[in-house]
């Protein structure tokens, strides 16, 4: 057996290995605070943009930020979870969970990219096409996560659907069609890591004092 073959064996290894570790690195509080800035994006719309419809380009950049603040919060407690744990596999483990999650990501930002510029007239539906993408990568990454964060999966697509049936005509471009989905969906995840992930560390932490 060869170096390179060596090496690529214990990659494989490590891959395998890392598929079976809980992922820590998505914290409680920035999946909280990304709750809250759902909602207080829904109340600044509200309160700024009754008409939403009238001016669409208000209406994504105030949402597409919303996400972006988001993403940063969770990501910058990722990349220092990575820098501080102790397991050798934490890194690998990130890499799985960022590599499952982000295609739904990527596939969000790409759908709102091209309903803006051809088909405009169809972005009412897009709250309830967010959520249901969002949910497909909770399903795509909760083997790593806490069992219980499949029912956030649920939330997603079901408050999707929903969103899909409801926040139309009249409705179209409500703030509740993404306060409902993200708001309430960030708020249960962070409930869950904390409940299941957290709170259990600290214990064992403080029973070992």
């Amino acid at each position: 057996m060869d170096l390179h073959e060596a090496l690529t064996q214990i990659s494989e290894i490590r891959q395998q290995v890392a598929r079976t570790e809980v992922f820590r690195g998505y914290k409680a509080a920035p999946v909280a605070l990304s709750g809250g800035v759902a909602l207080v994006a829904a109340l600044l719309q509200a309160t700024w943009l009754p008409v939403p419809a009238a001016d669409l380009g208000a209406y994504l950049t105030l949402w597409i930020g919303a996400a972006l603040v988001s993403l940063i919060a969770t990501g910058v407690a990722m990349v220092l979870h990575c820098k501080y744990a102790a397991s050798a596999l934490t890194r690998t483990t990130a890499l799985l969970a960022v590599g499952q999650f982000a295609p739904s990501i990527v596939a969000g930002g790409l759908l709102a990219f091209v309903l803006w510029h051809n088909a405009p007239e169809t972005l009412w539906m897009l709250p309830g096409l967010w959520a249901m993408l969002f949910g497909l990568g909770v399903f795509a990454s909760y083997r790593l996560l806490p069992r219980a964060i499949f029912w956030v999966g649920v939330h997603y697509v079901v408050t999707g659907a929903f969103v899909l049936a409801w926040a139309k005509g009249a409705w179209a471009f409500s703030p509740w069609a993404m306060a409902i989905p993200f708001g309430v969906g960030q708020l249960l995840a962070a409930a869950i890591l904390y409940w299941t992930l957290e709170r259990r560390y600290e214990q064992k932490q403080e029973s070992t004092r």
